[in-house]
């Protein structure tokens, strides 16, 4: 059945990638937890969503890192702020996580400044202590920008999976927009499930990387012939819910029927997982027909697209409230395997 993994912890409720929101993801019932992974200067990986800090962290106020504030060019586009590249695990270690929507989710925003940046080895400490298996989904980030600054993402992901005792285990899923990374994970043997992402549009960096303009698309690379392609390396595939609920009817909550998916079907046929992100109930991220009323943060007709959602027969979803994902798969009959 549908695997619900906590998106960057329980982030509807903490800061995302807090040591709170992954210890609140495992008492809601997820049954994996996806971090975001970019590395220190000191090849230190750390769990955030983009190695740009200054949107989760409170870097902006701290005037002993002014100077490392610079612009850069990453996977095409330019961002401006402070990089985790350049800081040391010492120096970031000092800062205080922060919630990236606080418009959107003030509650999450309370806990503001309460917690530090953490690394990789300390969420797996917290799932080896979780009281029932919990899976990681780590994503690799950027991975074709760190290898030409001298972090080679791969080697830096086997090293300290290994040195946890992670290396290999059942519990183990690693997704990245980038499939030269996840080659080189395969060729290190570090085990665990491969899964290539894919965004509704554009290339992937390492492809633009190698083949500039005329990179494949990621959307000539949902092909059958693509698909069966991947299939004899990779686990699976994960897309966003554009993607996967193009065509589809948002059916009843009680509604018994599958939803079908295109990209589901195809998938599936050629020995492909499917994953899909991210499920969230607030109105700003609902189709127009399931919003209720005129706030976007407030939560709409959530319970109606989730299950639509995992009605699909896809895999696992990602979802910023975990237990909200939980409560829909019960609503549709499933559980996780």
């Amino acid at each position: 059945m549908t695997r619900v993994i906590a998106h960057r912890g329980a982030s509807g409720h903490r800061p995302e990638h807090s040591r709170s929101a992954y210890e609140l993801a495992v008492e809601l019932g997820a049954d994996a937890i996806e971090p975001d992974l970019v590395p220190t200067r000191d090849g230190v990986l750390v769990l955030r969503h983009e190695n740009e800090v200054s949107g989760t962290t409170d870097v902006a106020d701290r005037p002993e890192f002014a100077h490392l504030r610079t612009s850069k060019t990453v996977d095409g586009q330019v961002v401006t702020g402070w990089f985790t590249e350049d800081f040391t695990w010492d120096e970031l270690r000092t800062l205080r996580v922060r919630e990236r929507l606080p418009a959107l989710r003030p509650a999450s925003a309370a806990y503001d400044g309460q917690e530090g940046v953490l690394r990789l080895e300390d969420l797996l400490g917290i799932l080896d202590a979780a009281p029932r298996p919990v899976g990681l989904v780590a994503e690799v980030k950027h991975a074709t920008f760190f290898e030409q600054a001298g972090l080679p993402m791969a080697q830096l992901l086997d090293d300290a999976l290994g040195a946890a005792g992670w290396r290999g285990d059942d519990r183990l899923t690693v997704e990245s927009f980038e499939k030269t990374v996840l080659r080189q994970l395969g060729a290190r043997r570090t085990g665990g499930r491969l899964v290539y992402l894919q965004e509704a549009r554009g290339s992937a960096a390492d492809e633009v990387a190698a083949h500039g303009s005329v990179a494949p698309s990621w959307a000539s690379e949902r092909t059958d012939e693509a698909l069966a392609g991947f299939a004899a390396e990779f686990h699976g595939i994960s897309v966003d819910l554009k993607t996967l609920m193009a065509g589809t009817d948002t059916a009843a909550v009680d509604d018994p029927r599958p939803v079908r998916s295109a990209i589901v079907d195809r998938a599936h046929a050629a020995g492909l997982a499917v994953y899909t992100w991210t499920l969230r109930p607030e109105n700003r991220f609902l189709p127009a027909p399931l919003r209720r009323g005129g706030d976007v943060a407030a939560h709409g007709d959530w319970e109606r697209w989730f299950t639509s959602v995992l009605r699909t027969g896809v895999d696992g979803v990602f979802a910023d409230h975990p237990d909200l994902a939980v409560r829909a798969r019960s609503l549709v009959g499933g559980s996780a395997d």
